[in-house]
């Protein structure tokens, strides 16, 4: 299944906010993504019924584990992609945001070939 971009935010944001907190509600996923609370109604409920995420009855979101593969794979992107351009001279506030442009379109090849550079240069960038 073809997933858009902005559910890849919305799970991207999940993952990010579980690490951070410990925990995700509707409203800090509104806050991360800076949209309204039913924005994030209408999203959350389009990746439950796609089987990317769940809730408890406290109202909690959980990633579920195809949800949590592609929070993942973005969110490694994401770091992986701000960590360079801030190896590059990049402030920390402009590369995040660089990161995030791109993060979705980068082909994997490209990714790859990225990943390949960094790690044949030596670069500790984790």
């Amino acid at each position: 299944m073809e997933i858009h971009q902005s559910a890849e935010d919305y799970l991207e944001a999940i993952l990010m906010i579980k690490e951070k907190k410990g925990y995700v509600r509707s409203i800090d996923v509104a806050n991360q993504l800076g949209v309204s609370k039913p924005s994030v109604s209408y999203a959350t409920k389009r990746l439950r019924e796609n089987g990317y995420i769940s809730f408890n009855e406290d109202g909690m979101i959980s990633l579920t584990d195809s949800g949590m593969e592609i929070a993942q794979k973005i969110y490694t992107r994401h770091k992986v992609l701000t960590n360079l351009f801030k190896y590059l001279g990049v402030s920390e506030e402009i590369a995040a945001e660089d990161a995030c442009k791109i993060e979705h379109d980068l082909s994997p090849e490209t990714f790859d070939a990225v990943c390949k550079y960094i790690k044949d240069k030596g670069l500790a960038l984790d």
